[in-house]
């Protein structure tokens, strides 16, 4: 804050103002202000005048510079283009509306760079609708908020167009190359309503987040489902596939139907295992708020065994146990996933860590929640992606900016947060890799 505040006491325009408010230029103007005849914002207000008339002075002297002659010169008609008045244009920009006199030509040569033709924009106005988009503002809560806050009228359609000019960014993204290995790839999904035909139906909007030989998480891509099970994961795998991975060591998700056939058919030696935090919530689903510490505490020696052996007898001991017969969900939910979360017992305490849980994808869906939980629905599809890439940036951008503010403190009295997903590090990583290494020496060792 202290790095930013100095670079705009060093900026031109503030010397610039500085010297008018000190040689008395500016006291008429303090003086209309004071008495409220003059307003400095909104729609009609004192920097809306400014910037007209800073835009109609430029704009005059981009046509001089096109004729050749400066307005009045007495040489004018000796030059075979000239200046045939202006016409109306209203511009829309951060500050509000601003009515400009573009200046025309009588040949109708003059093609203005200041405001280009066919621009009813200016400046960051579209970079403001597209951070308040990303903020899960609807496009009406826009239109509105322009109008109430700045006095501009946008359309609905403009601000379609705006948000929608996001979309081939959003494209490559999606279609970006990746890594030949990513040794743990997490799954998860959030469920949007979306409008398909005449109805509205819900979807699970699926993200997946890798981590590279660096221990560092990139989101590899976000897929709507729009079938069922094996096809629509067949559909994910092959698109990884074709932008570049050629193997997963570890893939953790939610026991999404359908994923280890997909997984087993692009890559044959990766292991699909099931969250465990996710089975932990599944199997305390129907279990009272009173009796839920209870009952965690006695699954815990599910999880925590050193061998599948030593679990699975942790298990029986739990169906037979006053809890287990209480709430026999508990324990026949660790049963019908034993296949997909003893792959898990199998991995020292390093490596457990890592694939425990999902909670750091868990973290981003919970932020896009945030987002997305306003809306009624979405229009289609690519809408649903555009704004879920959007929060994505959005986040991670402002997140930035916090911990930019306090670089250079010392790290105790810091509390910006740290990076939501994107490019941040998986804790004690070495130690993980080295595992890796042990277990999979034949796939892991060519990309050390």
């Amino acid at each position: 804050m202290a790095a930013r505040r100095a670079i705009r006491a060093a900026s031109p325009a503030r010397a610039a103002v500085s010297e008018l408010a000190e040689s008395g230029a500016l006291d008429g103007l303090f003086a209309k202000i004071d008495d409220g005849q003059l307003e400095l914002t909104g729609d009609g207000g004192f920097v809306t005048e400014l910037i007209k008339a800073s835009l109609e002075r430029g704009l005059a002297v981009e046509l001089t510079d096109h004729l050749g002659y400066a307005k009045g010169d007495p040489d004018a008609d000796q030059f075979p283009n000239s200046r045939n008045g202006s016409s109306p244009k209203t511009l829309a920009t951060q500050a509000g509306d601003v009515d400009l006199a573009v200046p025309r030509d009588r040949d109708g040569t003059f093609t203005p760079r200041l405001v280009p033709k066919g621009s009813r924009r200016l400046g960051g106005l579209d970079d403001m609708i597209i951070s308040l988009y990303a903020g899960g503002m609807t496009v009406r809560d826009i239109a509105d908020h322009l109008e109430a806050t700045l006095g501009t009228q946008l359309s609905h359609e403009t601000i379609s167009n705006i948000t929608d000019a996001v979309t081939e960014e959003v494209l490559a993204w999606q279609a970006r190359p990746l890594d030949a290995l990513y040794p743990v790839i997490y799954l998860d999904a959030i469920v949007v309503k979306v409008r398909d035909g005449g109805h509205v139906i819900n979807k699970a909007a699926h993200i997946a987040v890798g981590v590279d030989m660096d221990g560092i998480k990139h989101v590899l891509g976000i897929w709507l489902q729009q079938t069922e099970g094996a096809k629509f994961w067949a559909g994910v795998c092959a698109d990884l596939a074709n932008r570049g991975v050629r193997d997963v060591l570890i893939v953790c998700c939610d026991g999404l139907t359908g994923l280890p056939d997909a997984i087993e058919a692009t890559w044959p030696a990766a292991t699909v295992q099931t969250c465990v935090v996710h089975l932990i919530r599944a199997a305390m689903r129907f279990v009272g708020y009173q009796d839920r510490k209870k009952v965690a505490a006695a699954l815990r020696p599910v999880y925590t065994a050193v061998d599948e052996k030593t679990s699975r007898a942790a298990l029986d001991d739990f169906a037979d146990s006053e809890w287990g017969i209480k709430y026999p969900h508990a324990w026949k939910t660790w049963y019908a996933a034993w296949d997909r979360f003893i792959p898990f017992l199998g991995f020292p305490p390093e490596l457990r860590r890592v694939i425990y849980t999902t909670n750091s994808i868990e973290s981003l869906n919970f932020q896009l929640r945030k987002v997305t939980k306003n809306r009624g629905h979405f229009p289609s599809d690519d809408a649903v992606i555009k704004l879920l890439w959007l929060a994505i940036c959005n986040i991670e951008d402002k997140r930035a900016r916090e911990r930019a503010k306090e670089k250079g403190r010392p790290a105790a009295t810091r509390k910006a947060p740290g990076r939501l997903v994107e490019g941040q590090v998986v804790t004690n990583w070495k130690q993980a890799l080295a595992q890796l290494a042990v277990f999979y020496p034949d796939r892991i060792n060519p990309h050390l």
